[in-house]
């Protein structure tokens, strides 16, 4: 093996790669490579085999090729993918989401392709590269079991589309916007503007709230406790009436003010209104409905009942002896 290895550092040294050079004995160019402008210690380095492949031995030569090589494939991944997205996609009417799972796909192939082109132009032998398939695998079993995980549940992810950019989630304990859909983990924005990697095989593992799956509005429900003395339908009408003053609450589908049960010291009531602005301006919306809730019911003179208990006292019929300070003296 040692001696393929010479073999093929010597027969690489008297050069390959041909480039317009001086002129022979003939008259004509004769083709001068780029490997010959380096010096014989230097071409003898870099034509060094580091380590074999199969057959093939690996270079200095070699290594700086495929480093090269994946530099070049990124530059243009990165570049297709902005022409694809602002040349084409940005003028169709695509969801946000559609765009950005296409855009991740086709990187991803135009990725794979440049790669193997590229190898077999730098002359690997690609069935060589089942040795290092082979332990990749031996590398997935001892530890790489989550990455993989991850990378294959990103790939669902956007070939499904159960989650796309844009989409309003809740994962576990976190809720917030999709703002990237990456190979490892999936970004989530929350409502308080903080930015959490959630693993993508959270969302194939685990079950997901998308509340923007079918479209962009969503439905706040607004609990209120009012008095049995009160009148109901002047309760349905006056919540009514604060949700369509509010400019961010939807008229279609329209507010709606139901009776949720009777409770121990109120009737309960709840203002279901739609909105399409479920961001970080939720909480906002619903204070902004309990402060003219409580402001209106004051103005009306509904009353919103305290929490209480009644305390009864029964009356035992059981003799009640009082000691005097005289008698325990006597006693003492």
């Amino acid at each position: 093996m040692k001696v393929i290895a010479l073999h093929y550092a010597l027969q690489r040294a008297g050069g390959a790669f041909a480039l317009p050079g001086s002129f022979g004995s003939e008259g004509r160019i004769e083709a001068k490579s780029l490997f010959e402008l380096f010096s014989t210690e230097a071409r003898f380095v870099l034509d060094w085999p580091l380590f074999m492949i199969g057959n093939m031995p690996v270079t200095l030569l070699f290594v700086v090729k495929c480093v090269l090589l994946l530099v070049a494939l990124s530059l243009l991944t990165r570049v297709s993918r902005y022409v694809l997205g602002s040349k084409i996609l940005a003028h169709t009417k695509m969801e946000r989401g559609v765009q950005y799972a296409l855009l991740r796909a086709f990187g991803y192939v135009v990725f794979l392709l440049g790669l193997i082109v590229g190898l077999d132009t730098t002359g690997l032998n690609l069935r060589s590269l089942l040795v290092v398939g082979g332990a990749l695998g031996l590398g997935v079993g001892l530890g790489l079991q989550n990455i993989v995980a991850n990378f294959v549940a990103g790939l669902v992810i956007l070939w499904e589309g159960p989650v796309k950019v844009g989409d309003l989630i809740e994962v576990g304990d976190t809720q917030g916007e999709v703002i990237r859909i990456g190979a490892r983990g999936t970004w989530v924005r929350t409502f308080d503007n903080h930015v959490i990697i959630v693993p993508n095989s959270e969302f194939i593992n685990q079950r997901v709230s998308n509340w923007t799956a079918n479209d962009r509005i969503v439905r706040l429900s607004i609990p209120v406790g009012v008095s049995y003395n009160s009148n109901l339908d002047q309760v349905r009408d006056v919540l009514i009436d604060i949700a369509r003053s509010h400019a961010d609450v939807l008229v279609s589908p329209a507010p709606a003010a139901m009776v949720t049960g009777l409770g121990d010291n109120a009737v309960n009531v709840v203002l279901r209104v739609s909105t399409s602005l479920m961001t970080e301006r939720t909480p906002t919306i619903k204070s902004d409905l309990f402060y003219e809730i409580f402001r209106v019911f004051r103005e009306k003179k509904i009353e919103m009942p305290n929490p209480q208990r009644d305390l009864h006292v029964r009356s035992v019929d059981v003799p009640f002896v009082v000691a005097t300070q005289a008698s325990r003296g006597a006693a003492g």
